[in-house]
């Protein structure tokens, strides 16, 4: 039996891509991969919003490279994934992190709105992942981590297309697994809970309906941090999670295993 070492859980000489990795859940996952070891390659779909990527690399001290590319346009994965094995290295480690929601009742919402969320939560992935696979089969190893969410399991008002395309990636976490597993590849996803970020800092706020409903409804009773999923992250990409595949870890304190505080 092989010795257990703390080296599996490192990622130096592996490329990492964070697909909108320019701030919140993004970058922070990239700034874990990066202290464990791994280069960092992000993108975003403007120019301004690489450059705002860059800066905050840079001031966190990490030797990123962005690249301008839309995740639903497999012309441009495709050059970009290219171009980026050209310049860095082939994607030992993709986090198919890029994705937007809209709040819009079900029967409001037009067709239009619901058709762009799912491109980018669920089709980005697919593209994503099937220009990244070839040069993983070839080499015999590859991690990808797509970022689900509890809408992966749970339904709520207002947010049809984006459990629609988080249900449905949760299961391409699960095809890719069953069907690139024999060559070393794993797919796995993290569901983050509700994660205190510049964007939700109004919901927030004490004596906000919202945020007493989320910290009732959470057994850890907080919001979580970005830094609650950095090492599930680290995990995930590294040696140490080689027989773990087609798993969903969801980094929610618990609350999908909580029916909710009796009135």
């Amino acid at each position: 039996m092989e010795n257990f070492s703390m080296d599996s859980f490192r990622l130096d000489g592996k490329v990492a891509l964070v697909t909108g990795g320019i701030y919140g859940i993004g970058f922070g996952i990239a700034q874990a991969l990066a202290e464990a070891g791994a280069t960092i390659v992000y993108n975003s779909n403007s120019a301004e919003s690489v450059a705002e990527g860059a800066a905050s690399y840079k001031e966190a001290g990490i030797d990123a490279k962005g690249y301008v590319f839309d995740v639903t346009d497999e012309v441009a994965v495709e050059a970009a994934i290219k171009q980026i094995t050209e310049e860095v290295g082939s994607v030992d480690i993709l986090v198919n992190n890029a994705g937007i929601i809209k709040r819009t009742p079900m029967t409001e919402m037009s067709v239009e709105d619901f058709r762009q969320v799912i491109d980018i939560d669920l089709n980005g992935p697919f593209i994503m992942s099937k220009a990244v696979l070839p040069a993983m089969m070839e080499k015999g190893h590859g991690k990808i981590i797509n970022i689900c969410s509890m809408m992966s399991e749970l339904g709520r008002e207002t947010v049809s297309a984006y459990a629609a395309a988080k249900g449905g990636l949760k299961m391409l976490t699960r095809n890719i697994c069953a069907e690139f597993g024999e060559h070393n590849i794993q797919c796995n996803g993290i569901g983050p809970g509700y994660i205190a970020t510049p964007q939700t800092a109004p919901l927030r706020e004490d004596g906000h309906p919202f945020n007493d409903f989320i910290i009732g409804r959470t057994p850890a009773a907080r919001w979580g941090t970005v830094k609650d999923l950095q090492g599930s992250a680290v995990f995930l990409a590294s040696e140490a999670s080689d027989f773990v595949n087609g798993h969903i870890l969801y980094v929610d304190g618990g609350i999908l295993a909580y029916i909710g505080k009796q009135p």
